[in-house]
């Protein structure tokens, strides 16, 4: 788990947002991260489905596709002979993707910002290493989200490091528990990254 690389790849993305978004005189855009990051919790329980009782329905949404555009014949599939040689593809192409873990690097993306703007760094941040993580760990996937939000919520209250750093186990401990590996959440948050660098070139 490299912390100091991933925040130096938020810090990129954020400068880069700063500039397409300048912050407006009098604008909070701490308090806006915040409440991006409990959206995107929010959606991220939803694609678990974990507290669906009420749904015979209740196993995460782990597989889905989406539709993209190929590079080489932008999704028409046709570069004279009818099919692209690039994606073999004679029309528009699917990708499958993991909607629970792109929510949950969604997730990602927002912590990290919300410790660049108030100016932590992994020097900082002391018990973030594996050692830790099971300190904010439970057995239970619902009571996983809320510890999170709960953690969420009281770093607004008080919003320095150490309420930072549990915020931030229990979200590496709500990863865990949905059977994310360190290492396919970091290649996911590569991946997204770039993909919210291109929104912004895009005009998103």
């Amino acid at each position: 788990m490299n912390l100091q690389n991933l925040f130096e790849i938020q810090k990129e993305l954020d400068e880069h947002i700063e500039k397409i978004h300048p912050r407006q005189e009098g604008e909070d855009r701490l308090s806006k991260k915040i409440l991006a990051l409990q959206v995107e919790l929010a959606e991220c329980a939803q694609e678990s489905r974990c507290f669906k009782f009420w749904s015979h329905n209740q196993d995460p949404r782990i597989k889905d596709y989406k539709q993209t555009k190929c590079k080489w014949c932008n999704g028409s599939g046709d570069d004279g002979t009818g099919v692209c040689p690039d994606c073999r593809s004679s029309g528009d192409v699917y990708k499958e993707y993991n909607p629970l873990l792109e929510e949950y690097v969604d997730c990602l993306h927002f912590i990290l910002s919300i410790g660049l703007e108030r100016k932590f760094d992994e020097c900082e941040l002391e018990y973030l290493h594996e050692g830790n993580f099971g300190l904010f760990t439970t057995k239970d996937i619902n009571q996983q989200f809320i510890d999170t939000f709960h953690a969420v919520f009281a770093f607004v209250s008080d919003p320095v490091d150490d309420i930072y750093q549990e915020m931030f186990l229990h979200f590496v401990g709500l990863g865990q528990l949905l059977g994310f590996t360190w290492e396919e959440i970091e290649q996911a948050y590569m991946k997204k990254n770039a993909v919210n660098f291109e929104r912004q070139e895009n005009g998103y």
